[in-house]
């Protein structure tokens, strides 16, 4: 079987290098999580500060690059046509793969001040925020492979044929690249400072990248259940104006308790209690594809895949991040392990398992085959699970953690000190530690997937390029 467009090869390098991240971020993930526990666990040699860093950066890095590779894929197939240059998007690999290794090993073999003083960062001050470590000379670099990136897709898209999903994307990741401009901005003052921190941070997962979900799980469904193009792109408005209106202005519940003016607290907890909305369309919308296929698709975990991200979305994003989005709520849950427990199931359910669905459905066409043998399927759907249960295992634990704070440390008539409190709910801690092997060994079992040798599958499906747009993909009898 070979691709329609030579061009989507280049995907195969950024797949392949974000799931190599992933593996880095989920072991120094263990690291830090062992380190709430035994607190002298690799130091000096790896201190928490750095290991936590590493552990969230390799988690961007990764993101950006399953992204990037989604694009590289999806975009030849919407449009038509082959990628503007293709050798412009395998020299960007390139340039953001070494960029992210070297900042990746200047965490780990330098002290930050020393990383900050050999990279110029007294000239052009950008270092030393949460999510944003990476030196001056790194964030340059990130603009412009952003901006190689975006030329590249938006040419292809201008010069081929137009859909609603490849403007969408298109949107997301020109929002992407323009919210990333606001880590440039670092002023000294720490109220405007945070104000403007998040017009990165939340902008991104809160904003813009949800455009990107959406666009790729529009893709994936409309080619694994051949349901009309047209259906999609209704759902797909909807979704992405309620994700837009609600996450822009929800960026005020990050402005309760920094100092910004009061008002916040009523637009922040009104726009934010409904930003469940926009997550839970999106799981009606995949279970409503599915149910409306017209066709058997070959690639049943990629299928999996897709609803288990509109599920997992909805409850990480959407139902975990209304628990504590109200100010009144906000006021003793700010900053404390519920939090914690809201950051990893929405990353996992929205962003992770959006990657993951894609390269589980694009892969197995990059390598010449309509996918993978079902052997291999069982062993990545074992993955999904293995995965799954234990990122919700590890979300409840932190909860039940960050409940148990809350109480003792904030609540209470006679609230105790920070670290009383952490001995105390170090059980919960040992658990999340032990659901994280678990999640390794389900990470492991996926990668091992495309490994494994087998018939192929029996489904028949219509060439590459015709899925999903009409009765031409739709299998006899089903």
């Amino acid at each position: 079987m070979t691709l329609k467009y030579p061009s989507q090869a280049v995907a195969t390098p950024y797949f392949i290098a974000a799931i190599g991240l992933f593996v880095a971020q989920i072991l120094f993930g263990l690291i830090i999580g062992l380190q709430y526990v035994v607190g002298d666990f690799l130091f000096p040699e790896i201190p928490f500060n750095v290991a936590r860093m590493v552990h969230t950066n390799t988690l961007i890095v990764w993101l950006l690059m399953g992204f990037m590779g989604a694009a590289y894929y999806l975009i030849p197939e919407e449009a038509e046509t082959d990628l503007h240059m293709p050798w412009l998007a395998t020299l960007m690999f390139w340039v953001f793969l070494v960029a992210a290794a070297l900042t990746v090993l200047g965490y780990l073999l330098v002290p930050y001040a020393t990383l900050a003083e050999m990279t110029g960062n007294d000239l052009f001050p950008t270092m030393g925020r949460e999510f944003l470590e990476q030196p001056t000379i790194t964030k340059i670099g990130i603009v412009i492979v952003a901006l190689a990136f975006i030329y590249n897709i938006g040419m292809t898209v201008l010069k081929g044929r137009k859909t609603v999903v490849s403007l969408v994307l298109l949107v997301g990741l020109v929002g992407l690249a323009v919210f990333f401009l606001f880590s440039f901005f670092n002023p000294l003052n720490l109220v405007q400072d945070k104000f403007w921190w998040w017009w990165t941070i939340h902008l991104w997962v809160e904003g813009v990248w949800e455009l990107i979900l959406g666009a790729i799980l529009a893709f994936v469904l409309i080619k694994v259940t051949g349901v009309d193009r047209e259906i999609v792109e209704k759902w797909l408005y909807v979704i992405i104006a309620m994700a837009l209106i609600t996450g822009l202005i929800g960026t005020g519940h990050h402005y309760y308790w920094i100092g910004a003016p009061e008002y916040w607290q009523w637009w922040g907890s009104v726009f934010s209690a409904l930003e469940p909305i926009p997550f839970f369309m999106m799981a009606v919308f995949a279970f409503n594809m599915v149910n409306r296929r017209r066709r058997n698709h070959p690639n049943k975990a990629a299928t999996l895949w897709a609803l288990g991200c509109a599920v997992m979305a909805f409850l990480g994003a959407g139902v975990w991040g209304f628990l504590h989005t109200l100010s009144p709520v906000n006021y003793y849950t700010h900053g404390t392990q519920i939090t914690a427990a809201h950051g990893h199931m929405a990353f996992y359910g929205a962003y992770v398992m959006i990657n993951l669905a894609i390269i589980s459905y694009a892969m197995p066409i990059l390598r010449g085959r309509e996918a993978n043998g079902e052997k291999a399927q069982v062993l990545e759907m074992w993955s999904f699970w293995l995965m799954t249960v234990s990122m919700v295992f590890i979300t409840l634990f932190l909860t039940a953690a960050g409940i148990l704070q809350v109480y003792l440390q904030r609540y209470s008539d006679n609230p105790q000190s920070f670290m009383v409190v952490q001995d105390k709910i170090e059980l919960f801690y040992w658990m999340r530690f032990f659901a994280g092997v678990v999640f390794l060994g389900g990470l492991v079992a996926y990668i091992w997937s495309f490994f494994v040798p087998g018939e192929k599958t029996a489904a028949q499906m219509a060439p590459v390029g015709q899925a999903g747009e009409g009765g031409s993909a739709v299998t006899p009898g089903v």
